[in-house]
């Protein structure tokens, strides 16, 4: 065993990889900001339209595992945040490696108004129920995804729900004050 538990893995050779992916990143892409946090962290913020090259580019290089896509709802600046989470499968039962002991997370904006973003289905498969979870929570529209169904919820919204302009007061009036005291 070694620094932080992982046989085979020492904190200096970790930073290592994440200075050498950092700068692969910055080199290949422009725009681009890329900051190593931690030994197992690596963030990348980059726009839009670069989201699907720059997962491929990672998926080629072996992170391989789309754990989580999320969504910030930054309300004052009208945007939309999606934060993409990447990491590598274990190979081996016992022993990580320094690509599997890293996570990424990709951030981008989209316009809160047109809420539209490009589907990462081609690339991450697993990424269908994420998209369609945060269309009908939010109301993004992941142009590609031919599966953009409910998945939660019972019925239509005039805001998504969790949008931080949902007036959870106002739909409790108009859902539940409707129902005949007993």
């Amino acid at each position: 065993m070694t620094e932080g538990g992982y046989v085979g893995v020492t904190a200096s050779s970790m930073i290592m990889t994440n200075k050498k992916l950092k700068e692969e990143l910055e080199s290949t892409f422009k725009d681009i900001q890329v900051i190593v946090p931690e030994d197992t962290r690596l963030n990348i913020t980059a726009r839009e339209e670069d989201a699907l090259t720059i997962l491929k580019f990672l998926k080629d290089r072996g992170f391989n595992f789309l754990t989580l896509i999320s969504c910030v709802d930054w309300i004052k600046e009208n945007e939309f945040e999606l934060v993409y989470i990447i990491t590598s499968y274990l190979q081996k039962n016992d022993e990580y490696t320094q690509r599997e002991k890293l996570q990424i997370i990709l951030k981008t904006r989209i316009s809160r108004t047109i809420p539209e973003s490009k589907t990462v289905t081609p690339i991450f498969s697993n990424a269908e129920v994420y998209e369609r979870e945060l269309h009908e929570l939010f109301g993004i529209k992941f142009e590609g995804n031919q599966r953009l169904i409910p998945l939660f919820l019972e019925r239509e919204y005039k805001i998504p729900p969790f949008r931080k302009d949902f007036d959870t007061r106002e739909y409790v009036k108009e859902v539940f004050d409707k129902i005949p005291f007993v």
